[in-house]
């Protein structure tokens, strides 16, 4: 009467190994894709922060001037933060006819918001609109 063994060949054993080779190696694969996503999205999601705290600022600020590019950077606390800069333009776009000193005006704020991913410069773009009265001696 013969033995009966059970059990895995060596050649079932190879073939087992290089399959979940290959599983594995897709895993880490995806997980490095992943990684490197949710690395751009945190930057993107702090610059939409960023954005939008300058665009708040720059509304409730009346003493902006008028058709002149304003630049800045953002200063970070912490260290290996992203560098990111800004630049807005207030233009007026309405107003009542032959306007004058301490008449309403609506301006419109454009912000840009740029920072470098890599060697790659991302940025986006914003706008907001706001009543503000015109200076004296600045007319339009």
């Amino acid at each position: 009467m013969r033995n009966q063994q059970r059990g895995f060949t060596l050649l079932e054993a190879l073939v087992a190994t290089m399959i979940m080779g290959i599983a594995v190696a897709g895993i880490l694969n995806a997980l490095a894709a992943s990684s490197r996503n949710v690395s751009r999205l945190t930057q993107a999601d702090r610059a939409v922060l960023l954005a939008r705290t300058k665009m708040d600022e720059l509304l409730v600020n009346d003493a902006l001037p008028r058709k002149v590019f304003l630049e800045g950077r953002f200063a970070f606390a912490e260290a290996g933060a992203m560098d990111a800069g800004w630049r807005a333009r207030v233009t007026p776009i309405e107003s009542a006819p032959e306007a004058v000193d301490l008449n309403w005006v609506i301006d419109r704020i454009e912000l840009e918001i740029s920072w470098m991913d890599g060697a790659t410069r991302r940025s986006f773009s914003l706008e907001g609109y706001r009543r503000a009265l015109l200076r004296p001696g600045e007319g339009i």
